[in-house]
């Protein structure tokens, strides 16, 4: 599906998304990535949904955002309780969805101005 957004000044928006794809910027990525409005992090893990690990949220933790998205691929799925405590203990909001909300919901608030990021499990 495309999506169109108003002017966004050069920030990483969502442009396009399907099958085990997303298009930033015009640009198609098939790997797992994090995107925040100024950032783009390819690979950002080389994780499935099974096998996530502390450090993979560590890293999402770690970035300037006040809220993270994180898709879990095609179906909304709940990592353990155990997997967030990096974004618990750096009190980051986080929203879990599928790929295809969490663009959408990335570019409503970054479109909004808010310090977003959002880490994508495409593979």
């Amino acid at each position: 599906m495309k999506l169109q957004l108003d002017n966004t000044g050069g920030l990483n928006t969502f442009t396009a998304y399907g099958e085990g794809y997303v298009s930033v910027n015009g640009v198609r990525h098939d790997c797992n990535l994090a995107v925040l409005p100024d950032r783009l992090l390819p690979n950002w893990t080389q994780a499935t949904f099974e096998t996530l690990c502390v450090a993979d949220l560590e890293l999402l933790a770690s970035l300037d955002a006040d809220i993270v998205l994180l898709g879990t691929g095609k179906q909304l799925r709940f990592p353990s309780p155990d997997l967030l405590r990096p974004l618990v203990r750096a009190q980051k909001g986080l929203e879990v969805m599928d790929v295809a909300a969490a663009c959408r919901t990335y570019n409503i608030l970054m479109g909004e101005g808010r310090k977003v990021a959002v880490g994508l499990l495409l593979a």
